[in-house]
């Protein structure tokens, strides 16, 4: 399998780490949109969230028992937005189920 994130949660791909546990693993992108932009996946191979069921649906789960406690790691007490992009037209760039957290300003009404 030749997947980017997989490849960042295995180590062969540097990453700025900024959280992991045993279902997720969240860093930095590299193209932040926002003052705070982190990217949170699961370490399970998911490849977008149509593919989630019951076999697999614990990781979305940990995921969102994460995201608080990584929202206040990063002091995003004021507010913060959870997005994921689901196939070709809704511009998933990276076929590996993944999460955007953005804050640390007032963001706006929507994103480019």
């Amino acid at each position: 399998m030749d997947c980017l994130f997989c490849g960042i949660i295995e180590g062969k791909i540097p990453s700025s780490p900024v959280w992991s546990d045993d279902y997720c693993y969240a860093f930095k992108d590299i193209n932040p949109q926002a003052p705070v932009h982190v990217i949170v996946v699961p370490k399970a191979h998911i490849p977008s969230a149509d593919r989630i069921y019951e076999g697999n649906s614990v990781y979305v789960a940990k995921i969102f028992e994460a995201i608080p406690k990584i929202a206040e790691k990063l002091d995003l007490g004021r507010g913060y937005r959870v997005i994921t992009n689901i196939g070709e037209h809704g511009c998933q760039s990276v076929q590996h189920l993944h999460f955007h957290l953005l804050g640390g300003a007032q963001l706006p009404d929507r994103m480019n």
